[in-house]
């Protein structure tokens, strides 16, 4: 049994969507990094109290759970996995993998049991379904009974909106009400946003360039309030992935950009990012809504009650404090002007795209974020409209394609290097070294692969097949026979048929003059029509065949 154990295709369930990734069981804790998002899940090995193994349908499934109540579910595990991922956490947590088995019963009566982050409904002791707490976006009570309802997943095929539990009255002479309790161990856990107390700090008409407008942030302890004149949005930081801080082309503005997962939503529009312009000049004087001694205790040092210094960098301090997350700024990369950033043009709109330590990233519209691990290759491209530029093409493992058009020649050469020194794949590598001149990037078109010509040069060649067999049958016909001498004749569409006019109408001005010898006649040509064979027309019939059963 070695240090670590892996797993690949292993699926954990977000919001009704599956996303999958990569589990590792090592020592000192269990990592899971999803795939899609790149988000990274550590369970410390001595935080973990308990770990079941159920059948469920993926195959077979993990449900781990800590001692501070939290609980995780991984699927995709094949039955033969259960000996060995029994062994180790024997040999390393010294946790036993319990087997546990569903309840397929299909009854609607049972029992509500609450542990840490988790709803359980239990008949016979065997779970029913389980209800993880954090998708729960609001709770309703009625006249004994309790409404549940869920956030939304815009990558779930069917979403579950809502679940509505009987509490049977009840009969006891505590005189507690069943209904309220439920719903109070609901809301405890539950991702239910709500504005109690006072903001920790507010900043004034920040500008947005996504979503567009001014607004007004208000810093609460677990999530982010944007006041605007027409929308308001509330944004929990469990749905914060990464922090961005880039600096504008020009020197004098930053972007501060906040990924989402999930997205922020305006009617049927969804923001993944949330993008803040600032100026370097501009200037702040900040003080906390709280005590000198609260802050120390809980920032642990990040924050201080008053601070002051440029806007970007008040508001980055803040959101890195409270969200617990690092900020990414862009590496080692300089462009031929000597900025972090190219200008390119993505879609219809010209933006600026940041190659980092870790992928890339462009602003503002719409923005766009890959990670390295996730593309598949990269191709460098001759620009469409001039040769004065040329395209970036990235390809992603999940065949998505995002091409970063009219970038600047003279970034061919630092862009090159920059993707080669990260082993990404290129996908013609070969030829662009060869075009590669002394400026990075050559103007010749004559390497260059054309489809659609090669296609025009096969057609050409069957056309001038076509017309050499029309002319063979048509010499086989009684109305012009090769033997004889009218074959020095030219043709109207010969380049000689002008000269042998000329000297016919020479010869005729003679003849009249001499007398003697007798007239010749003119020679007649026979010119005849060549009957080109129509196109043999292919005609493609597809047949379906519909059996009754």
């Amino acid at each position: 049994m070695g240090d670590t154990l892996e797993f690949n295709n292993i699926h954990t369930e977000v919001k009704g969507s599956w996303n999958d990734g990569r589990l590792r069981f090592g020592k000192q804790s269990v990592v899971y990094k999803s795939h899609k998002t790149g988000k990274v899940d550590s369970i410390p090995a001595p935080e973990l109290s308990a770990a079941q193994w159920r059948r469920v349908c993926l195959g077979h499934g993990i449900k781990l759970a800590t001692g501070s109540g939290d609980v995780y579910r991984y699927d995709g595990f094949r039955d033969t996995d259960f000996e060995k991922i029994s062994v180790f956490f024997k040999a390393n947590y010294k946790v036993e993998l319990a087997e546990k088995d569903m309840c397929v019963k299909g009854w609607n009566w049972g029992t509500a049991k609450f542990t840490g982050s988790l709803l359980s409904f239990d008949v016979s002791d065997s779970p029913v379904f389980e209800i993880p707490l954090s998708s729960v976006s609001q709770c309703a009570t009625g006249k004994n009974e309790v409404t549940v309802e869920f956030h939304q997943n815009d990558d779930a095929e069917v979403s579950l909106m809502e679940v509505r539990f009987y509490v049977p009255p009840n009969t006891g002479d505590d005189g507690s009400d069943p209904v309220e309790a439920f719903a109070q161990n609901v809301l405890s856990k539950a991702d239910v946003i709500q504005a109690t107390g006072d903001a920790v700090c507010i900043f004034k008409e920040l500008q947005c360039l996504t979503p567009r407008g001014r607004y007004d942030i208000r810093i609460y302890p677990s999530f982010l309030h944007l006041h605007g004149k027409t929308f308001d949005y509330k944004i929990p930081y469990t749905t914060v992935l990464r922090l961005f801080l880039l600096p504008h082309k020009d020197q004098r503005q930053m972007f501060f950009v906040i990924s989402l997962d999930p997205p922020i939503k305006q009617g049927q529009t969804r923001y993944h990012f949330l993008i803040l312009l600032f100026s370097k000049d501009e200037e702040l004087s900040l003080a906390l809504n709280m005590s000198e001694d609260e802050v120390q205790k809980r920032y642990e040092g990040k924050l201080s009650k008053n601070m002051s210094g440029p806007l970007y960098e008040i508001v980055s301090r803040v959101m890195k404090a409270l969200v617990n997350r690092k900020i990414t700024v862009p590496g080692n990369f300089k462009g031929h002007s000597g900025s972090q950033c190219i200008t390119c043009a993505y879609k219809a709109s010209s933006g600026l795209v940041y190659p980092l330590e870790r992928g890339f990233i462009y602003v503002h519209k719409p923005p766009v974020h890959l990670r390295f691990e996730e593309i598949s290759c990269v191709n460098f491209a001759r620009g469409t409209t001039t040769t004065r530029s040329f395209d970036f093409e990235i390809e992603t493992k999940q065949n998505n394609q995002y091409t970063f058009s009219n970038i600047e020649r003279e970034e061919y050469g630092k862009l090159f290097d920059f993707v080669n020194a990260k082993k990404l794949n290129i996908k013609n590598r070969g030829f662009k070294e060869g075009m590669k001149g002394a400026d990075g990037y050559s103007d010749s078109d004559e390497d260059q692969h054309d489809a659609y010509l090669e296609r025009m040069k096969e057609e050409g060649k069957i056309r001038e097949e076509g017309d050499g067999s029309d002319g063979s049958e048509g010499d086989s016909d009684e109305s012009f026979n090769p033997g004889e001498e009218d074959d020095d004749v030219p043709e109207e569409y010969d380049s000689n048929a002008s000269e042998s006019d000329s000297e016919a109408d020479d010869a005729d001005s003679e003849d009249e003059g001499k007398k003697k010898k007798p007239e010749k006649k003119p020679k007649k040509v026979v010119k005849e029509k060549k009957e080109r064979k129509p196109r043999k027309e292919v005609r493609y019939i597809s047949y379906i065949s519909i059996s009754h059963e």
